[in-house]
């Protein structure tokens, strides 16, 4: 048996995100919203639904990488925002694809909405996205939110001083066994040191989604100008 070629090619996926404006008409903020492993879009929307009370452009994503695990049901399906082989190279690679993929949606929808600032949350596998996304896309971040993640500020290198303009929020839950709540705190001690706007709440949560965090996350955002939307008369 002779092997005639080998190598390697790549796929895309189509992959769903919704964009959902609440509020009057006119420029807003965008603020896009990255789900937790084995989640997928309607799921991450639910829980989120209380964030829509801010005025501003919605934008859910789901993640590429689909994820059957623990269930047979179509709508329960859950989906992942990387692959992680236990080597840092790759791992980095899955994160820029991944990032560029997200800006591809970015750039597509702003070019029919007005948009006055953008912010990325994510929770989990989402929140190690989103902290990715964030200080590699610096250019066009304004807030950054990771819940139950932690911002990989290692891969920063030499680009700390591009990310003063950002407002930066970490929200852990002190009992998660799943991520430390302190390697956490430590990635935004380093930054606040770096002279970076970051924060860090810590909660007596686990490593689950509280509608806690979620209040957290939506009165740290109106605590940096984000408006609520205005009661219909």
């Amino acid at each position: 048996m002779d092997v005639l070629i080998s190598g390697k090619t790549s796929f895309k996926v189509e992959v769903p995100y919704k964009l959902i404006e609440t509020g009057p008409k006119g420029e807003k903020p965008l603020i896009v919203y990255l789900h937790g492993k084995g989640q997928n879009l309607p799921i991450f929307e639910r829980q989120m639904k209380s964030m829509l009370k801010l005025n501003a452009y919605h934008l859910f994503i789901q993640g590429p990488y689909a994820d059957f695990e623990g269930t047979k049901s179509l709508e329960k399906w859950g989906y992942s925002w990387y692959l992680y082989n236990g080597r840092q190279g790759s791992f980095v690679k899955s994160l820029e694809y991944t990032a560029e993929f997200i800006q591809e949606i970015i750039d597509h929808v702003i070019k029919f909405i007005k948009v006055s600032r953008l912010c990325v949350i994510g929770y989990s596998m989402g929140g190690y996205m989103a902290g990715y996304f964030g200080t590699s896309r610096w250019k066009h971040t304004n807030e950054l939110i990771v819940i139950s993640g932690r911002i990989k500020t290692e891969l920063l290198g030499t680009k700390w001083s591009k990310l003063k303009h950002q407002n930066v929020l970490a929200i852990h839950g002190l009992e998660d066994e799943i991520v430390s709540a302190n390697a956490q705190k430590e990635q935004i001690e380093k930054m606040v040191q770096k002279q970076i706007k970051a924060e860090f709440k810590g909660l007596n949560e686990g490593h689950k989604l509280s509608p806690k965090m979620i209040q957290t996350a939506s009165k740290w955002l109106i605590s940096k100008g984000y408006e609520v939307v205005p009661d219909k008369k």
